[in-house]
């Protein structure tokens, strides 16, 4: 995918430069080597960069500094490839394509730095929910250097373009990190292990969360749905199916969003689905089983949906020893749980 921009961009780029004065200096030497092959294929999305991009280079103190050299050669591309040709190594098969769709220059007080989006999407198929978050380059380092303390047997190899001193604005260098950051998300995702770790899933949702449940506590619904809705695609592609504490609060959000937005009827499914998740459910996740029982019952009731089978759930759950009446609502538990 970047590959083919640097062609179209580096023109534009040269010609911004020329005028009069000095010589020009020679080019850098490329950080990441382009190559077409293997994983290219599978990037096909289209970057869209900002014109501020294609500006002058300006420092901005945070971005100048140069954290670590690493080995240019030591290509993520390469240990796809291994990885897909080695069978019986413990890699799952890559069904997420990450695509770097658009790269905006943003400009604060006290800082300078490009903001990159990127999708999620579902490899060799129509993907009618992609998701997407917005990140920096920090924010990716952060994500490598966390992966590396907790694993470093599975990150010892994985390369990562390293901070530059110039031309961190150009079309070219934002077109080179987009490929590579595409390709490392590809390969963390393929490993179980890292694809499966609190860092990499809180990275992609969790600080969207935590916008949304403050959102939703303070009333904002309209604000906080967007918000729960990519939550939850992004919880599709990456979480293992389950009720887990963050995929039960943004079904939560979802449920309290659309009712109080008079969406009744997707209300009712989204907490439908939050009891089906409860299936085989353990002992601590009961307090939320019986929040979601009581709204699903409520706006099936609402609805016209048949509510006998959540009633029925519920009467069981109150012959074992639980108390019903003493769980909270699904909005007091976003009050009170922390994402």
């Amino acid at each position: 995918m970047a590959s083919k921009l640097l062609r179209r961009f580096r023109p534009s780029t040269l010609r911004k430069q020329r005028g009069p004065g000095p010589p020009e200096e020679p080019p850098e030497i490329a950080e990441l080597v382009d190559d077409t092959e293997g994983l290219s294929v599978h990037l096909s999305g289209t970057l869209s960069l900002s014109e501020d991009s294609l500006g002058s280079e300006e420092s901005d103190g945070t971005e100048g500094r140069c954290i670590e050299e690493l080995n240019t050669h030591s290509l993520l591309t390469q240990q796809l490839r291994e990885m897909w040709a080695n069978t019986q190594d413990h890699s799952l098969p890559i069904r997420l394509t990450f695509e770097v769709t658009e790269a905006n220059v943003v400009r604060d007080i006290n800082a300078k730095y490009v903001m990159y989006t990127i999708y999620l999407l579902h490899s060799g198929q129509y993907d009618p929910s992609p998701a997407f978050i917005t990140c920096r380059y920090s924010d990716l380092e952060r994500l490598r250097k966390s992966l590396r303390s907790h694993y470093p047997k599975e990150m010892s190899s994985v390369s990562f373009p390293h901070k530059r001193l110039h031309k961190n604005f150009t079309a070219e260098t934002i077109a080179k990190r987009s490929r590579a950051f595409e390709q490392f998300l590809c390969y963390v995702s393929s490993v179980p292990a890292l694809r499966q770790s609190p860092a990499f899933l809180g990275f992609f949702y969790l600080r969207d969360m935590q916008k949304a449940q403050n959102l939703t506590c303070t009333g904002l619904f309209q604000l906080a749905l967007p918000l729960w809705m990519n939550c939850w695609r992004l919880q599709e592609k990456l979480c293992p199916l389950g009720p887990s504490t963050h995929r039960l609060l943004v079904l939560a959000g979802l449920v309290v969003c659309h009712q109080e937005m008079d969406s009744l009827a997707d209300a009712q499914a989204f907490s439908e689905l939050a009891v089906v998740l409860f299936q085989g459910a353990q002992e601590q996740n009961v307090p939320f089983l019986i929040s979601f029982l009581q709204a699903n019952i409520q706006l099936s009731w609402r609805v016209g949906v048949d509510k006998r089978r959540s009633e029925a759930a519920l009467l069981r759950l109150q012959e074992a020893g639980h108390a019903p009446h003493n769980a909270p609502t699904l909005k007091e538990i976003l009050i009170r749980e922390t994402s």
